[in-house]
């Protein structure tokens, strides 16, 4: 396969990811009921799952795990009390479009508003992409903000999802932030890798690992059925360039919400060279409630995966809390 045909792939399968739930719920076989509440849910938030993705489910299974975490369902239209659109506060922390600026010696970029799937317990389902998108101009004020600040040494590019942007765009990006001598870490927090594997580019490799920038990549990973041998054969190309791999769980009801589903699936990243990271509590973003698991189920949990597991493959248990000045541990 050529680069040429290498990019297309990737880019087509952006292209052609299911957006219709009636069609994902015929290729899955499941019954017709879901299919009115699914619709009215994907008006609020849009449906989207690559096919590659949808053929890691098990047909006819209403609960698979990684159905639950795209099929829109009715139940998120409920306003639920204590849950927001913003429940992370970042509209405090967004000073220039383009930049979040949360925690000391790191800031955000979000690349792009764009997505590889719609996650449907996404915290930012509600975050003002339109007004986050700085253009040409814009980014050189978001470098101008990082370049004046000494105290930033890592950036992290997030979205939407960094990755659903073109590599020309990424290394242009890549090499002004290098260009900024205190800054000493790439960190790039990403679900494509996962859900299309073959994002993971010679290209995508060459801009990531060719400046003088450490580079982290986090992806995000729920469950061990999303990793197959083309996820496995994508993280050895990353990790043999010196990548830093590293994975990010959200604990999620109906999904991975077990100590045999967490555990599994540290060992899963590990066989494919991902060292788990955290396990995040569900943000509080409206239309997500039947996600929730209460904090003291999940402490139970990670206790129980700690008396399963030797201690590197043990993700910390976290939440993110407006204003704290990182994430914290939840014990």
């Amino acid at each position: 396969m050529t680069l040429a045909n290498s990019f297309i792939t990737w880019q087509s399968q952006l292209a052609q990811a299911i957006s219709d739930p009636d069609e994902l719920i015929s290729i899955l076989q499941l019954q017709d009921s879901l299919i009115a509440p699914a619709r009215m849910a994907a008006r609020q938030f849009n449906l989207r799952v690559p096919r590659g993705f949808v053929a890691r489910m098990q047909v006819g299974n209403p609960a698979d795990p990684l159905l639950r975490q795209v099929l829109p369902l009715g139940i998120e239209l409920e306003d639920t009390p204590g849950y927001s659109r913003d429940p992370l506060a970042e509209k405090v922390v967004n000073p220039i479009p383009g930049l979040l600026h949360k925690y000391y010696g790191r800031v955000l970029l979000t690349v792009t508003g764009a997505c590889g799937v719609n996650c449907r317990y996404c915290f930012r389902r509600y975050f003002p992409y339109a007004d986050n998108n700085p253009g040409s101009a814009g980014w050189e004020q978001a470098l101008s903000y990082i370049a004046k600040d000494e105290t930033i040494t890592e950036v992290i590019l997030s979205g939407g999802d960094p990755l659903a942007a073109s590599d020309v765009h990424l290394n242009k990006l890549v090499q002004k932030i290098a260009a900024i001598a205190h800054v000493k870490t790439l960190r790039i927090h990403s679900r494509l890798p996962i859900v299309i594997p073959e994002r993971i580019t010679p290209e995508l490799i060459q801009w990531l690992t060719q400046s003088r920038l450490k580079p982290v990549l986090v992806v995000h990973c729920n469950h061990a059925q999303e990793l197959n041998a083309a996820v496995g054969g994508a993280m050895q190309r990353l990790q043999k360039a010196g990548v830093t791999l590293l994975n990010q769980t959200v604990l999620l009801k109906g999904v991975n919400d077990s100590q045999e589903a967490l555990t599994t699936l540290s060992e899963a990243l590990f066989a494919a060279g991902i060292l788990p990271y955290y396990i995040h509590l569900p943000d509080k973003v409206q239309g997500t409630a039947h996600f929730d698991v209460p904090e003291a189920t999940a402490r139970e949990l990670h206790w129980q995966i700690t008396q399963r597991l030797p201690g590197y493959l043990v993700p910390r248990l976290v939440r993110e809390v407006p204003g704290a000045p990182a994430k914290l541990t939840v014990k």
